[in-house]
């Protein structure tokens, strides 16, 4: 839960999310907000995936190798997965 509450915040910064009580509605919300991205405002997106650390060519392998899902879904994954390793390095070096 720890980790959940961790995720939420930093997500927050980049989208306006409201409480949302697991990770899955989490990830559905964030599914819907690169997909809107995705049709009107890319360059937002590119800004908040960049400023996440999403690794760029890890995020063109997902896409090609996941062709068959989503492409907000495929990116909502990814930003997600990000998110988690910062959290995990943060905990990591804060002992």
């Amino acid at each position: 839960m720890e980790n959940f509450n961790s995720l939420s915040l930093i997500i927050a910064k980049d989208f306006e999310v409201e409480e949302l009580g697991t990770e899955t509605m989490l990830r559905a919300r964030l599914i819907e907000a690169f997909a809107y991205l995705l049709d009107h405002n890319i360059s937002k997106m590119m800004n908040i995936l960049y400023r996440a650390d999403v690794n760029e060519e890890k995020l063109k392998t997902l896409l090609i190798s996941n062709s068959d899902l989503p492409s907000a879904e495929v990116i909502a994954d990814a930003y997600i997965s990000r998110q988690k390793e910062k959290i995990e390095t943060r905990k990591k070096y804060s002992r």
